[in-house]
């Protein structure tokens, strides 16, 4: 059965099957699932600093570049070797700022240190921003895809080199390797994080410092620790999405903002929260600019819907939807 939209805009509107629908929930989960992933890393720098990072979005944007050069620089390079020296790149930009400017907070040598949080943290965001735009200038760029797909026909499941048909329903390859590769990090995340005596411990620090130290903890070192892997899944989801997406000095500044409204909608501090968060998000985005009634002007409006969705869920339940009244 077909849904005929009501005639209430002045466009044409046509009939919506549920295989329009089902490509839109797809869609949106694929893309989803890269915003859980860079939503993790800004949850676990939070839970752990108790600081919010304006600079996450730059690692976001670091780890896209890094990719864009290896697999243009060196073209024989695996895609996953590429992926891996983004993190790499990303972790170790993550460890050294925290030893070396949120480290005098954290050892109470500054006095506000909220404000001086807030003040270094986007002091970061606006050095990373010129640093790469001079280096790579303002241009957008976009590095080639990791793969193509073999040829295949199995009548429900066919592929081209750059896209899966599931039915009739077509999903970009690039979208595809992206969210694989980005459940598989969430995966490898959340065993750290609950199977490791190291995820244990930053656990600890997250939800009692002094406690962790009286156990043996050294809370300092979690605090580069927690703020390096949160880089790091930033800068792996920009690694995913260069192939996917063309690639500026700025493109980090939307992604940063996601990141906050999914930290906010899932509950500050709350890693089931920020995996539930993303799915929501991209779903939600995915459905709005789908169903909105002029696809030409459908993109320009894509945040609005995660942002309408997201105030409706801070009137009914303002701590998100895993978050606890403090």
């Amino acid at each position: 059965m077909e849904w005929m939209a009501p005639n209430l805009f002045p466009v044409a509107w046509m009939s919506v099957s549920s295989t329009y629908v089902i490509r839109l929930i797809l869609e949106g989960l694929l893309i989803g699932v890269i915003y859980a992933l860079m939503a993790l890393g800004l949850t676990l720098i939070f839970s752990v600093l108790n600081i919010v990072s304006f600079a996450h979005g730059e690692f976001y944007m670091i780890g896209g570049y890094v990719v864009y050069v290896l697999l243009n620089k060196f073209k024989a390079l695996p895609g996953p070797a590429a992926l891996i020296l983004a993190a790499v790149v990303t972790f170790t930009i993550g460890a050294v700022f925290e030893r070396l400017f949120l480290q005098p907070m954290a050892r109470g040598q500054v006095d506000r240190p909220s404000e001086y949080a807030i003040l270094v943290t986007f002091g970061l965001s606006f050095v990373l921003q010129y640093i790469m735009l001079a280096i790579m200038g303002p241009f957008p760029k976009k590095a080639p895809r990791f793969f193509s797909f073999p040829k295949l026909d199995l009548g429900f499941l066919r592929t081209t080199r750059t896209t899966l048909f599931l039915g009739e329903i077509p999903l970009p390859g690039g979208r595809i390797f992206a969210a694989v590769i980005a459940v598989l990090a969430l995966m490898a995340i959340l065993y750290f994080m609950y199977r490791t005596w190291t995820g244990w411990a930053l656990q600890a620090v997250s939800q009692d410092r002094n406690a962790a130290a009286v156990v043996g903890i050294n809370p300092l070192n979690m605090n580069t620790l927690a703020f390096a892997l949160g880089g790091m899944l930033a800068g792996l989801a920009g690694a995913v999405l260069v192939t996917v997406f063309s690639w500026v000095p700025w493109v980090g500044v939307p992604a940063s903002a996601k990141s906050f409204v999914i930290i906010v909608l899932g509950g500050m501090g709350s890693i089931p929260g920020s995996l539930v968060g993303g799915l929501i998000l991209g779903v939600v985005e995915s459905l709005g600019t789908g169903f909105w009634p002029n696809p030409a002007t459908a993109q320009a409006y894509r945040d609005v819907f995660g942002l309408i969705m997201f105030a409706l869920v801070l009137l009914v339940k303002p701590t998100g939807l895993f978050g606890r009244k403090l």
